[in-house]
């Protein structure tokens, strides 16, 4: 009877708290606030904004779709139809500082170019706004400098769109190698190359592009390294080959590279603009390995470790977790785990290999 009396006055007494909006501690605050969606405006309408971006933003938790940034006035228009943006809302990159003034953008998710993001990303942070950039960072370590210091001197958070750091089979890969599952890792082996055509526009320009299909897909194979054995490389050596020279006059078409890791580990990476299909990743351990093939796709990701067992998780988006987790960062005021220092390690990481290629020899990164 006691019991019963106690339910009913905790029930009642929670009806009531429930009831009273002027009831408020850092509790009931903390949790308002991490409910609140933040607002992203996209900054640069490309395919991956439409194709990725805006569908992701609809499935989110933490995120809603707030704003626009472009340079064409038809797209603009498109997307006021279809997401019902309110005009005020809609920016061009030249009057990106008057997001200053409005309230309802937290967030500016950087994807133009990039060898953009920079002028784009210090943009957003002087105009008081959080900063997820597309990867690459962008096209030189001087660049990613500046990024880093806007946003910190801003006191905004900046975050590198890495969507493979929240993705379950990669996650589960990180663990069996840092857990060491099949002992200490020897020899990591990560590729993604894709066939891109003559319409690749930017892409294909140095200026913009800073690079071909090291910048573009090589840099998650790069990256599978790094978070697979949790080290910074010390060597790297590369080569690069093109066969066709005038399609990539500017940038590189293909580019196989080692390096190695202060523990020992060794890795061997390749990238292609021009050969589809190479998209995985293996860890060669003491008393064992596992694998994703492929790795770094959008859905599709499998895997398979040397013990018989699958690596198989439900998929998800990508973007959307991504994204989510960046809001979640900023609402409870925590570090990202994908901070401009990432963005910048890969970006000396990939002019080192760019050298290596030009010169024919090993480059340092001690």
């Amino acid at each position: 009877m006691a019991d019963r009396s106690r339910r009913r006055f905790l029930a009642e007494t929670a009806a009531v708290l429930a009831a009273a909006p002027f009831v408020s501690t850092r509790a009931t605050r903390a949790r308002a606030q991490a409910s609140r969606k933040l607002g992203f405006a996209l900054c640069g309408l490309g395919r991956l904004s439409t194709d990725q971006l805006a569908p992701a933003l609809a499935k989110t938790k933490y995120c809603r779709l707030a704003g626009i940034v472009t340079g064409t006035p038809a797209k603009a228009e498109a997307w006021k139809a279809r997401y019902g943006i309110p005009a005020a809302h809609v920016y061009s990159y030249e009057t990106m500082h008057r997001m200053a003034d409005n309230p309802d953008i937290d967030v500016v998710y950087v994807v133009t170019p990039n060898g953009l993001h920079g002028e784009h990303a210090i943009a957003a942070a002087q105009a008081g706004k959080h900063v997820f950039c597309e990867k690459p960072m962008e096209i030189s370590v001087e660049r990613c400098q500046r990024m880093i210091q806007a946003c910190r001197g801003a006191g905004r958070l900046l975050g590198i769109a890495y969507r493979c750091r929240f993705e379950p089979h990669h996650l589960e890969c990180i663990r069996l190698a840092r857990e060491r599952v099949f002992g200490r890792p020897l020899i990591v082996q990560a590729g993604f190359g894709i066939k891109v055509g003559d319409d690749a526009g930017w892409r294909l320009r140095r200026e913009l592009a800073g690079g071909g299909a090291l910048m573009d897909v090589g840099i998650y194979a790069l990256q599978a390294t790094r978070y697979l054995t949790g080290e910074e490389p010390v060597l790297v050596s590369a080569v690069e080959t093109r066969t066709d020279p005038a399609k990539f006059a500017e940038v590189d078409e293909s580019l196989v590279w080692t390096t190695r890791f202060p523990s020992g580990v060794v890795a061997y990476c390749s990238t292609s603009y021009n050969a589809g299909g190479i998209q995985n990743m293996r860890v060669n351990a003491e008393r064992g390995w596992f694998e994703l093939d492929p790795a770094f796709f959008y859905g599709g990701l499998r895997g398979r470790r040397s013990d018989g067992q699958e690596i198989r998780f439900p998929r998800i988006d990508m973007f959307a977790a991504e994204m989510d987790d960046f809001a979640r960062c900023i609402l409870e005021g925590r570090p990202t785990r994908v901070p401009g220092e990432e963005g910048l390690r890969d970006v000396r990481i990939m002019q080192a290999i760019y050298e290596s290629a030009r010169t024919g020899r090993a480059v340092s990164l001690a």
